[in-house]
């Protein structure tokens, strides 16, 4: 890989000279941008899509009632089931005697419409099927079926909606859209309309009949019953036929039946009965169409119209598909999730009471000194606190600080402090890595403990970070890295993350013995293990992850040291943490594909790679980038779903996340009053790291060498006038 570029100043904010104009949007920096959003337009049409044609309705049963017959001309009221207001004109017409029209609302079904069909077919008995345009562009193939085999179709509506309580645009829409359904499912239109709700034209009210004749002008025969069978209430077969029987001998009627909405077996059955026992009287089974005096209702569509239904129809079912893999990839997101936050509790808990026990092992406690090495660069602002909280330290330390090209006056003041044991090494600009490896070369001791230069320590720190290098085979240790400037609401969240992500995880790894990263702001190495793994490298822009993921390789144990506690920086900003965490991201896939071949390995190296590393992209990648499901999928339950059960699912994930977070302030002994932060975390934050993760991907995927990114510093981390002492 290239070598990172050396860090330089920029141009002073009060240099004087022409104001430079942005450039232009590179390749790669189009790429990373138009991606997300292609993407995100296209869940969002995909959700809108799957939402509005499968938004569910309410049967018929559910409709309008107890509404006066007022304004409703008695010609009408009076009349027969079919009401014809086109062309200006008013026209009813009755069922003949011994005639009678079986119509079904609802579908079409995948289930029930071809049991239905079938048991029409077999008695040779035409069918009215009115259908929605919902359930035709799920089941095109059923329409079709019902259309080859002679049976009427006629419309219900898109989405089974109320017309009389629509505006005018959405009445529209609902007319528009199943037309298109059914010109892509079968190519036809139909002027044929049962309006949802609707039953005999004795039961019109003034809404209703208005709709009427505006369904009328717009080229639409409108159908109502004579008799309801109530089938949808499942009152038995029997009674569904007897239902469906005229009541007065030799009377011909328009039967309201469903096959769709539910558990239509009841309906097949009555109809087994019903159309023997009623030719068996003398009645003839017709069509709407016959009633009105005309072969058809329906016709074919054009080309243009034929592709546009074609169309919508593949795009409902591409949507359908797409949301099934959603729903699908959000049940194994949310297993995850849950068997994380099991796993944390149970294995941090284990983790917590191992670490209480005291130590009854072979090896004599560490009191010999160690070296520690700061690696600065401008960091003027930092080195004054960092540097007088190691001088505190109640372990004998040797300080060198190596100061890495700084414009500022970090060496000189480091050196004005006139600390003792601290040691200042001036170097050219040669990155991190370099002064580290610096430092380390420098150092008089075989323990290098390595921070940051915006990080202070407690005194007890650098004792307890060493204390597990009594063993031998310990070749590192991380330390409890914490927030120290969480008193804005970014700090708190970023507390609340350190403290219930980043430790809590640390103890699960140290468990299984397999820690993927030691933080760069509190650490300790043993310097053999340091040269066995060929010291801090450069190839990626996450040195700390490289390092650790390297020792492991070279055969040394990491340990996991809880109450080292160090507190150190957190950006201040969203731009801040934007550039830390794209940087930190991008950087630990770098390390994770570099040791790729642990996978593969034995001994440490393999077990690292065989559970170290699959946990890592399990749940630092794959889950984290598939974690936004949980959010998309409540805004699409939120409007096209069950708004309750969505929020009550939400606040499910949510409690959960809190229950895992007091644990872990808990462990820490960290107050748990920042933790009022948590819900607007999972609001906000998260998704801004989200859009990191993504953009990191983006990046990787790309190729592109992201350059490293100096954040700024404002010096205000303060060690706690109490720190926590809780050793677990």
């Amino acid at each position: 890989m290239r070598r990172r570029p050396d860090r330089s100043p920029g141009p002073s904010p009060r240099s004087s000279g022409p104001r430079r104009t942005r450039a232009p949007l590179s390749p790669r920096h189009r790429f990373r941008l138009v991606v997300p959003l292609v993407l995100l337009a296209f869940v969002a049409s995909v959700l809108l899509v799957e939402g509005y044609t499968t938004r569910g309705f309410a049967g018929d049963q559910e409709g309008r009632g107890g509404r006066p017959t007022t304004g409703v001309p008695r010609r009408v009221t009076g009349g027969g089931p079919v009401v014809d207001t086109t062309d200006d004109h008013l026209r009813t017409y009755r069922t003949p005697a011994k005639t009678i029209v079986l119509t079904f609302d609802d579908g079409p079904d995948p289930i029930w419409t071809p049991r239905i069909r079938a048991v029409l077919d077999h008695y040779g008995t035409p069918g009215t099927f009115f259908v929605t345009g919902q359930q035709t562009v799920r089941h095109p193939a059923v329409l079709r079926s019902v259309i080859r085999a002679g049976h009427e179709v006629g419309v219900h509506t898109f989405s089974h909606q109320d017309l009389t309580t629509q505006s005018a645009s959405a009445v529209d829409r609902e007319l528009a859209l199943t037309q298109l359904a059914l010109a892509g499912a079968a190519g036809i239109n139909t002027s044929l309309m049962r309006m949802p709700y609707s039953s005999t034209t004795a039961a019109l009210d003034a809404p209703a009949w208005t709709m009427t004749r505006r369904l009328g002008a717009k080229g639409y025969v409108l159908a109502f019953i004579d008799q309801d069978t109530n089938d949808w209430r499942r009152p038995g077969a029997r009674a569904i036929a007897d239902a469906a029987t005229p009541d007065a001998p030799g009377r011909g009627a328009v039967i309201l039946l469903h096959d769709a909405g539910g558990d239509r077996s009841q309906t097949v059955e009555a109809l087994k009965t019903l159309i023997p026992r009623l030719k068996a009287e003398g009645y003839r089974f017709t069509t709407l169409a016959d009633l009105v005096g005309t072969d058809s209702l329906t016709s074919p569509v054009g080309t243009g119209e034929l592709w546009q239904g074609r169309i919508f129809v593949a795009a409902v079912t591409a949507s359908g598909a797409a949301v099934s893999a959603v729903s699908l990839l959000l049940l194994v997101v949310g297993s995850l999730v849950l068997a994380r936050c099991v796993l944390l509790l149970v294995l941090a808990c284990h983790h917590a009471r191992r670490h209480r026990r005291p130590h009854t092992g072979p090896h004599r406690a560490v009191t010999r000194p160690v070296s520690v090495v700061i690696p600065a660069y401008d960091e003027e602002l930092c080195i004054p606190k960092t540097l007088r909280s190691l001088a505190a330290s109640d372990h004998p330390v040797e300080i060198i600080v190596v100061d890495d090209g700084s414009h500022d006056g970090t060496a000189d003041l480091a050196q004005s402090l006139a600390l003792e044991n601290v040691t200042v090494i001036r170097q050219s600009n040669g990155g991190k890595p370099s002064a580290l490896n610096t430092g380390v070369l420098r150092s008089s001791h075989d323990i290098v403990v390595m921070l940051d230069a915006d990080t202070v320590f407690a005194p007890s720190t650098v004792g307890r970070l060493v204390q597990p290098f009594a063993d031998p085979r310990v070749g590192a240790v991380a330390g409890n890295a914490k927030v120290g400037n969480h008193r804005r609401l970014l700090g708190r969240w970023q507390h609340i993350e350190y403290v219930m992500g980043f430790n809590l995880d640390r103890r699960v790894y140290d468990l299984l013995r397999c820690l993927p990263t030691i933080p760069g702001a509190v650490g300790a190495f043993r310097v053999e293990a340091l040269r066995d793994a060929g010291m801090m490298s450069a190839d990626t822009l996450a040195e700390d992850t490289d390092i650790t993921m390297a020792l492991h390789r070279a055969g040394w144990e990491i340990r996991y040291a809880p109450d080292a506690l160090a507190w150190t920086e957190a950006p201040a900003s969203l731009r801040q943490l934007w550039r830390q965490r794209y940087r930190w991201s991008y950087g630990t896939m770098q390390a994770a594909w570099k040791h790729r071949h642990a996978l593969l390995e034995r001994g440490t190296a393999g077990r690292f790679g065989r559970v170290g590393l699959p946990l890592l992209a399990v749940f630092q990648i794959f889950t984290p980038l598939l974690a936004p499901l949980i959010d998309i999928l409540a805004l699409y339950g939120l409007v096209f779903g069950n708004p309750l059960t969505t929020v009550l699912a939400w606040s499910g994930v949510l409690a959960v996340q809190t229950l895992c977070a007091a644990y872990a302030f808990h462990l820490d002994g960290e107050r748990l009053r920042p933790l009022w932060a948590l819900p607007l975390q999972q609001v906000v934050y998260r998704q801004v790291m989200y859009l990191v993760l993504v953009q990191a991907c983006l990046t990787a995927i790309n190729g592109y060498r992201l350059p490293w990114q100096r954040l700024k510093r404002s010096g205000d981390v303060m060690l706690p006038s109490q720190p926590s002492t809780r050793r677990t």
